[in-house]
């Protein structure tokens, strides 16, 4: 496709295609996947569109076999406009017993339309989770460093670009394909845009249930308040509260909650299970994190300014950036995030496992000054851990916002998110 930006889950894309029926690629609106998907499907169907809505209705009610028809791989853009899709395809996969015949994507967890279809997809259709573009996927890091090979024990040495206000650029901005490549102040505007349609339409639009408005807004913020921690609900609803004004009850607080996760909007860090040698008890409440640090910078109002003048709430926001990135680069090596912390409140940002048991403890400062403190407190996890049991890390990186990327020689990396890809 002409002007197409690569992104890291092509590659995945493809793969699941090859053992599998179907794929359904879902995320938040506006990260890329209907374009993803028509840089590899072969025919598309594009069931939003309202010209053909009278036809793509007598379809769904007469034979929706009919969607299925043309060539493979055969796109169908927001099938859960027409649930009955997913059976249609599970049903035509269990017929032909073919690979790679279907893309759906949808910007609503699948999940959530459990009870308008009548089997799982397991088995024939694989799910892919996309999120907003990472830092390399926009061109914002040079990729020197791979997360690959830190996890694999290699030497790193590289130089990142970026510098402090580069970082709050792209933090502004976030990841989102139609904002890369706007020259001008307008690359800021679009997320503000994506968080009004977010609070006054797509929060509707998920399952027909209508939500106060006034009161989602006041929930976004708190939680944009209280990024990258493991905030409990009460304080949520005390803040909501005592800054924003409004009342929320544990039910319809439970119910928003939900509501932003099945946009993919809300991501939950689960804390981490590791063997640890003393009988120190863990907090298990999650992490909260959004899908891109611009919606929490957008949902306060927040610019350039005010992000340089609150460098510890900017590292908050930049941890958010980090976790994105990190998702995304650990997708992709069928690794998987979480974090560690105990009832002391000794803390390590996320603590990153493959498939084959490998683990690393990562460390999030903004600034080069904190790399000492950060490099500390990992070795300080690291003798907490029972290594006989957990096996030794094989790595402990400083994540930071820009200078240069090394390994320390206490054999700890030292990482700019302007170096790092997957």
């Amino acid at each position: 496709m002409k002007g197409y930006m690569p992104r890291i889950i092509d590659k995945i894309l493809k793969n699941k295609l090859e053992y599998m029926g179907a794929v359904v690629i879902e995320g938040p609106k506006w990260c890329g996947k209907s374009t993803t998907a028509k840089n590899i499907a072969k025919s598309i169907i594009e069931l939003q569109n309202p010209d053909n809505k009278i036809q793509y209705d007598n379809i769904n009610d007469t034979k929706p076999s009919l969607f299925l028809e043309g060539e493979k791989p055969r796109l169908l853009d927001e099938w859960q406009m027409y649930p009955v899709i997913w059976d249609s395809i599970r049903h035509n996969v269990d017929e032909t017993g073919l690979k790679g015949q279907y893309i759906l994507t949808g910007s609503t967890n699948s999940l959530n339309l459990e009870n308008k279809v009548m089997h799982s997809g397991t088995g024939r259709i694989a799910k892919l989770t996309m999120r907003p573009m990472s830092l390399y996927e926009s061109g914002d890091s040079d990729g020197l460093v791979s997360l690959e090979d830190i996890i694999n024990g290699k030497d790193i040495s590289a130089v990142s670009k970026l510098e402090l206000d580069d970082v709050i650029a792209a933090m502004i901005r976030g990841g989102w394909p139609a904002a890369v490549n706007i020259p001008n102040e307008n690359k800021y505007k679009i997320v503000r845009d994506y968080v009004q349609s977010l609070i006054n339409e797509e929060v509707r639009i998920v399952d027909g249930v209508e939500r106060d408005k006034i009161k989602m807004e006041a929930l976004l913020k708190s939680i944009s308040r209280n990024i990258s921690t493991s905030v409990s609900k009460a304080t949520i609803i005390s803040d909501v509260k005592n800054v924003f004004f409004k009342e929320l009850s544990n039910p319809t607080l439970n119910d928003y909650l939900i509501t932003l996760e099945k946009l993919f909007v809300l991501e939950y860090v689960p804390a981490t299970n590791l063997n640890l040698r003393s009988s120190i008890q863990l907090r298990t409440s999650p992490k909260l994190e959004l899908v891109d640090p611009s919606i929490a910078i957008a949902s306060l109002g927040l610019n350039r300014n005010d992000l340089v003048n609150d460098l510890n709430f900017t590292g908050f926001i930049f941890e958010n950036l980090c976790y994105r990135d990190l998702k995304i680069y650990a997708d992709s090596l069928d690794a998987s995030i979480f974090y560690y912390r105990d009832n002391k409140d000794f803390e390590v940002d996320f603590i990153l496992r493959t498939a084959n048991d490998k683990w690393g403890a990562i460390e999030v400062k903004l600034g080069a000054k904190q790399i000492e403190e950060a490099a500390q407190n990992l070795i300080k996890f690291k003798n907490k851990v029972d290594l006989e049991k957990s096996g030794e890390p094989a790595f402990l990186m400083v994540l930071t916002g820009s200078g240069l990327s090394y390994v320390r020689e206490d054999g700890i990396y030292v990482v700019s998110i302007g170096n790092l890809k997957n």
